[in-house]
Order: structure tokens, then C-alpha cells, then sequence
């Protein structure tokens, strides 16, 4: 049974049910139902692009975590420095 772009080529299935001895009506209706319960299939080029989303996502998050614990450092080192000035007040 062959494909075109991963998808169930129906009349040439049929044909070859056909030839191996069933019914024409039940080569036609199996190679139907084969070919509905398929439903969407990704092909290279969905994958591609998904994988290059999926990418930029992930280094965007990790751009925003290494922000969140630059930020986070510099309050710490101010607070160092705070404390550090008014300790040395007294």
C-alpha cells in the first residue's frame, strides 16, 4: 500500500486488496477506514518548524531566568552594601 507524503494513497490500496483476492466493495471500504483512522500526520517540514519554535521558546526562557538571577544578585549586593555601610556607621 503505498504513501503520498505519509498519507494513505486509497485507490491504489484498493486496487491491490483487489488483487489479492477480496471484494472490490470491501478493498475500497478497508483502504477508506485505513486511510480515516489516519487523521493528520505531521510531516518533516511540520517537525522542522516545530522544532525551531519549540527552540527559540526554550532560549527565550532561558534568557529570562538568567535576567531574573542577574536581577536577584545585584538587590543581594545592595543589600550587602546597605548593610555593610550602615554597620560601619555605627
Amino acid at each position: 500500500m503505498h504513501t503520498m507524503s505519509g498519507v494513505l494513497d486509497t485507490l491504489t490500496a484498493a486496487r491491490e486488496l483487489e488483487a489479492a483476492g477480496m471484494d472490490c466493495k470491501q478493498a475500497e471500504a478497508v483502504a477508506q477506514a485505513i486511510r480515516s483512522g489516519q487523521g493528520e500526520l505531521a510531516t518533516s517540514a511540520d517537525l522542522s518548524a516545530l522544532e525551531v519554535c519549540f527552540t527559540a521558546t526554550l532560549y527565550r526562557a532561558l534568557w529570562v531566568q538568567a535576567a531574573g538571577i542577574i536581577a536577584a544578585i545585584a538587590a543581594l549586593a545592595g543589600i550587602a552594601v546597605g548593610l555593610a555601610s550602615l554597620w560601619s556607621g555605627w
